[in-house]
C-alpha cells in the first residue's frame, strides 16, 4: 500500500444515495449493487463492507475473483451474482458456494449441468438473452432447445433470472434502439411464460435505464454509477431535473481523493517546467510537487489542464503529468507548506473538484476515470 494519497468513502453520502434510489424504484424491486471494476475504483472490500452496513445484501460483479472477495467478507450472508466471466475451472467453486451467474452460451450451461450432477448441488443461473446489444446473450432461435434442456435438467439447474442489457440507455440518441430492446425482452419473457417456464425474477435495468425508462425496473435493478453519487450522463441528470420542482442534484458523491504537498520550488520567468516544453513560466512562479501521477490513475491527459485544491485555492496542473508526480501552480498561496492537504477529487470549504470536471478535462468517462484509480491506494470509510 502507498501512503502518498488516500481514498475516503463517505458513508453518510452513500446512505443518502440509497434512500433516493429506493424512493425512485418500485417498492418490491430488488436493488443489486454493482461493484465490478474494484467497485468503480472505490475499493471493492471497503465499499462492500460499507454497503452491507447500510443494508445492501445483493451484489453484482463481473468475474469470480470479485465474487470470492465478497464471499470472504460475508460468507453466505449476501447474494452474489456474476454477470461476466466464469472459467470452467472456477465454476465448481461458484456452484458449491451458491453464487449466481449469467449463462449466455450453451457450452457454459452444459458444463454447469455436468458439474451440478457431480456435486449433487443445483447451479443458480440467470439466462441472458440477446435483444439488440449484440454482445452476449442467447438469440431468439436458440430459445426452444434451451427451454427443453432446462426443463429436462430442472433437478440440477435453478432458473433464477431472465435478463438482458441495454445498448446506451444514458443517451437519447439510442432511444428507439433501447425501446426496441425493451419490446423484444417483453416478448421473450412472454414466450417463457407460454412455455410454462417462468424465471423467479427478470431484470434488465442499469442506472441509466432505471431512470430514463422506468418500465425496465421490473423485479431487480442493477445499480452502478448512481449509488456512488454520479449520474450516467448529463442527459440522464437533465431528464430527471426537468421533472423536479427543486432543481438540485439529489445525489452525493461518495469518493474523495486526497494527497499532500511533497515539495515546493520557485521557478523563474521563461523557464520550462517538467519534461519537454509543454509549459513555460510566463512570470516568476512558485510550484508544488504532489506525489501522484498516471501510475496512480491521474490521467496524463490532465497535463496543463487538471485542477487540485490547496489551502482553499484552485491550483492548475502545470507541465506533463509524470508517472508518480504532478506539478501545480501555487503562486497565489502565500503560506503553502510541505505536507499540506491536496484535494484531487472532493471538497475543501466552498470549493469542489468533481469527478465530472475531472473526467471532462481528461476526455475520459467518469466510469473510466474511477476504475483507473490504483488499487494500491489505501481506502477508508468516513462515518
Amino acid at each position: 500500500m502507498h501512503d502518498n494519497s488516500i481514498i475516503e468513502l463517505n458513508q453518510e453520502a452513500y446512505l443518502h444515495n440509497l434512500a433516493f434510489l429506493k424512493k425512485s424504484f418500485n417498492k418490491k424491486t430488488i436493488l443489486s449493487s454493482v461493484v465490478k471494476g474494484n467497485a468503480y475504483g472505490h475499493g471493492i472490500e471497503e465499499f462492500v463492507s460499507m454497503a452491507y452496513k447500510c443494508g445492501v445484501t445483493h451484489f453484482s460483479v463481473f468475474d469470480v475473483a470479485e465474487a470470492q472477495l465478497i464471499q470472504q467478507l460475508f460468507p453466505r450472508q449476501v447474494t452474489i451474482m456474476i454477470m461476466g466471466f466464469v472459467s470452467n475451472k472456477a465454476l465448481e467453486w461458484v456452484i458449491l458456494n451458491d453464487i449466481e451467474f449469467y449463462v449466455f452460451e450453451k457450452k457454459r450451461l452444459e458444463t454447469a449441468i455436468k458439474l451440478s450432477k457431480k456435486l449433487k448441488k443445483k447451479a443458480i443461473i440467470h439466462l441472458e438473452v440477446e435483444t439488440g446489444m449484440n454482445r452476449t446473450g442467447f438469440e431468439q432461435k436458440e430459445l426452444n432447445p434451451l427451454i427443453d434442456l432446462l426443463k429436462k435438467e430442472e433437478n440440477h439447474i435453478e432458473f433464477k433470472g431472465l435478463c438482458t442489457h441495454y445498448a446506451g440507455a444514458e443517451s437519447m440518441e439510442n432511444f428507439f434502439r433501447v425501446k426496441s430492446q425493451i419490446e423484444r425482452f417483453e416478448k421473450i419473457y412472454a414466450y417463457f411464460c407460454i412455455k410454462n417456464f417462468k424465471p423467479k425474477i427478470r431484470h434488465s435495468a442499469c442506472s441509466a435505464a432505471s431512470m430514463m425508462f422506468p418500465e425496465t425496473q421490473m423485479d431487480m435493478v442493477r445499480i452502478g454509477i448512481m449509488q456512488y453519487g454520479l449520474w450516467p450522463s448529463p442527459e440522464v441528470f437533465a431528464s430527471f431535473i426537468t421533472t423536479q420542482k427543486k432543481k438540485i442534484d439529489p445525489l452525493k458523491r461518495v469518493i474523495s481523493w486526497k494527497s499532500q504537498v511533497m515539495s515546493l520550488k520557485k521557478v523563474k520567468a521563461f523557464e520550462f517546467i517538467g519534461y519537454g516544453t509543454s509549459y513555460m513560466a510566463k512570470e516568476n512562479m512558485k510550484i508544488a510537487i504532489i506525489p501522484i501521477g498516471y501510475s496512480h490513475g491521474y490521467s496524463r491527459m490532465l497535463s496543463n489542464k487538471g485542477r487540485v485544491l490547496i489551502s482553499q485555492h484552485r491550483c492548475m496542473v502545470v507541465g506533463t503529468v509524470n508517472m508518480n508526480m504532478i506539478v501545480v501552480d501555487v503562486s497565489e498561496i502565500p503560506n503553502v507548506r510541505i505536507g499540506e492537504e491536496v484535494i484531487l477529487i472532493g471538497r475543501q470549504e466552498n470549493l469542489d473538484v468533481t469527478v465530472a470536471s475531472f473526467s471532462e478535462n481528461s476526455n475520459q468517462l467518469n466510469y473510466e476515470l474511477l476504475t483507473r484509480i490504483s488499487k494500491s491506494i489505501p481506502r477508508k470509510i468516513k462515518i
